[in-house]
């Protein structure tokens, strides 16, 4: 019966990718005893009971993690197992609210009190949907773990296709996460310095490029945390901040009085084109102010998991703690902001800040809007309004910190969003040399990977010209591939309700990604795109 025991630990949660050749596990397990129910001892039960009681008990207490990949082992995202609904909740919250969340009010204009209070709800409980469903897919196959994006992706659409469909996105949302926060970071640390400063300081003897070199320093340096969960602390910070600068915009904005020009009648526009294209972009900022769905995944694969403690329940619990804050944040920043300052928010800005020392250097979408231009430029939307109606009512103390807040939110960003490039790199070498990285080498991708960031965000600025093509492209990743998993993995029955809700979201999610990309064609070609290299300004 102890031999029986011993096979039936085999099936065990295996990892992909396989294993490398001539590698042994690296925890090894000893055989439990097996359990001896009450009809062994009283000789009632036959042979094939007790067989099958032992073989239970003997589950229940190993579970089905009882040998992990090698590989897995050596890589920062799965070498640690030892995460909790608590590290969760720190991960799904700096992931998940961000400097995307100051510009929800911009979508409103467009749209109006009803329909941008309406679609901003959809889109919550949508992505609140389809994260459910990554949670629950992650084990969806009994002895397996999909513990990266691409990989439930492969296994739902195939190989190939998976690959294709989802390496793309997922790697654009990381590096150009990255890069983006970089910018972020860089000049909101000298706005920082110069609101501090005052009038002492301006022009700034540091350019803009070398805060983004400071910035980036900073960011590479934290980087050297070796793994997922060793981050948790840092995304506990990025949460935290992201909280409360979003609090505190909305607070004083709402807190003084409002502009005498105040309006909140819709935008009206001379074509239906015009009308059209705006309307997508207001929905595309209320989009992509949801982001973190490629790192759930990733983040759950830091649990442990057994039959009896599957992964999915303290992954779910902290997910829904960190959402439950984040609509805390963004439902009052849209409704607040759109309340304080109205269409003002998108159209006085850009005539005020063309003037203005400080304000200069918040990139606003302007009346004319990039199409889903918003994933590129740094923090303005409320945060910039803040400033330029309100900047003599304010302490300089109180604008200084929400700044110095969102700066600390964006360093704590790039960890979490850097890890699966890391994540990456590391998995390229440990399958090339079939050993794991050195200290030295480790090290070594991650300050390559930071500068490289630096490098092509000062290099190549007109890609933020792109941001709407590209960022259509990624949008599936969260309101679209979910639901296609759950129908090639789960195969709910045909004409079911279960049936109709994920293809109706998937088919409607898809065709969403379609038109933003259009939109954001369009609005090169409408607006043109200039080839300017190593100008970053």
């Amino acid at each position: 019966m102890a031999a029986m025991a011993e096979g039936a630990g085999e099936p065990e949660l295996v990892s992909i990718p396989a294993t490398p050749r001539g590698l042994s596990t690296p925890e090894g397990l000893s055989t439990p005893p097996v359990r001896r129910g009450g009809a062994a001892t009283s000789g009632a039960g036959t042979p094939v009971r007790r067989v099958v009681e032992g073989l239970r008990g003997y589950l229940e207490d190993v579970g089905h993690l009882t040998r992990l990949n090698p590989q897995d082992a050596w890589l920062p995202i799965t070498e640690s197992r030892s995460g909790n609904a608590r590290y969760a909740a720190f991960h799904s919250l700096n992931a998940g609210l961000g400097f995307q969340a100051l510009l929800i009010p911009l979508a409103f204009p467009a749209l109006g009190w009803s329909w941008g209070i309406i679609s901003l709800t959809v889109a919550y409980f949508w992505q609140l949907y389809t994260l459910w469903i990554l949670v629950k897919l992650h084990e969806a196959v009994p002895g397996r773990r999909y513990n990266r994006y691409v990989e439930l992706a492969q296994a739902a659409f195939g190989e190939k296709l998976g690959v294709w469909l989802a390496l793309f996105p997922t790697i654009y949302l990381s590096a150009g996460t990255a890069t983006a926060l970089i910018l972020v970071g860089g000049e909101t640390m000298k706005l920082f310095y110069q609101i501090v400063c005052g009038p002492l300081c301006l022009p700034s003897p540091i350019s803009t490029v070398e805060w983004y070199l400071v910035f980036t320093s900073l960011s590479v340096i934290l980087s050297q945390l070796p793994n997922l969960n060793s981050i948790a602390g840092v995304s506990l910070i990025g949460g935290a901040t992201a909280i409360m600068y979003c609090t505190m915009s909305w607070v004083l904005s709402a807190s003084q009085q409002r502009p005498s020009t105040v309006s909140y009648e819709p935008a009206k526009y001379t074509s239906f084109g015009s009308s059209l294209f705006s309307t997508m972009n207001a929905l595309g900022i209320i989009a992509f102010a949801f982001r973190g769905h490629n790192l759930a995944l990733e983040i759950q694969a830091t649990m442990p998991s057994t039959f009896k403690h599957p992964a999915h329940v303290p992954m779910w619990r902290g997910a829904k703690a960190a959402y439950l804050l984040i609509a805390m944040c963004i439902f009052p920043v849209a409704i607040g902001g759109y309340w304080a300052y109205g269409n003002m928010a998108s159209t006085s800005i850009i005539l005020l800040h063309i003037h203005h020392p400080v304000v200069l250097h918040l990139r606003i979408i302007g009346p004319s809007v990039r199409c889903f231009s918003c994933l590129q430029i740094p923090p303005g939307g409320i945060l910039t309004a803040l400033y330029v109606f309100h900047s003599h009512d304010i302490s300089r103390g109180l604008l200084a910190a929400t700044f110095l807040l969102v700066v600390f939110n964006c360093l704590s960003s790039f960890q979490i969003y850097s890890m699966p490039v890391f994540d990456s790199f590391e998995a390229y070498y440990t399958g090339r040399t079939n050993r794991p990285c050195s200290v030295w080498v480790r090290s070594g991708f991650r300050v390559f990977y930071g500068f490289i960031s630096l490098f092509i965000g000062i290099a190549l600025p007109f890609l933020s010209s792109l941001a709407g093509l590209l960022g259509g492209l990624t949008l599936p990743v969260t309101f679209a591939y979910p639901c296609f998993m759950w129908i090639c993995i789960k195969k709910p029955e045909k004409f079911s309700f279960s049936w109709y809700l994920n293809w109706g979201l998937a088919l409607l999610g898809t065709a969403f990604s379609v038109a933003s990309s259009v939109g954001g064609v369009w609005s090169i070609v409408n607006t043109g795109m200039k080839l300017k290299f190593f100008k970053p300004n």
